[in-house]
């Protein structure tokens, strides 16, 4: 009897170590993952923010956009990633708020091509758009 009850706990033991042990991997497997993830999705999102990224290479599509008064630039950016000129509305967006833009009210021309600095050089240049208001044209020529 002594017997075994001796091998019922030495399997008990062995299979609570080897449990442990397999739950430990599981655990740090999840983890690596986790950070792998976590750091290309860092780099993607500051990549988009930094780097010159743009959707298509040249020449790429014209397509106009219409921006209206008192759009906010989250609005803007959703517009501009809908109509895929962007790769990422979020980081169009903080790259607009990093860099102080504001985004003018007309319609524009951009280009799939474009960075996005170059699609924020046109779309806060409000002589680039392509219809002007005349009540604005008229008070910049007096």
């Amino acid at each position: 009897m002594a017997s075994s009850s001796t091998t019922i706990k030495i399997t008990l033991k062995i299979s609570s170590f080897i449990l442990r042990l397999l739950l430990n991997i599981i655990f740090f497997v999840l983890v690596i993952i986790l950070v792998i993830y976590g750091s290309r999705t860092a780099f993607n999102f500051a990549y988009r923010l930094y780097g010159p990224v743009s959707v298509d290479e040249d020449p790429g599509r014209d397509i106009p956009i219409k921006i209206n008064k008192g759009e906010s630039s989250m609005d803007v950016a959703g517009k501009l990633e809908l109509n895929r000129v962007i790769v990422d509305k979020y980081s169009f967006y903080f790259k607009t708020k990093l860099q102080n833009k504001v985004i003018m009210p007309g319609t524009y021309r951009v280009n799939s091509s474009m960075t996005y600095d170059e699609i924020l050089d046109i779309i806060t240049d409000y002589s680039k758009s392509e219809v002007q208001d005349e009540d604005i044209d008229t008070e910049n020529n007096q």
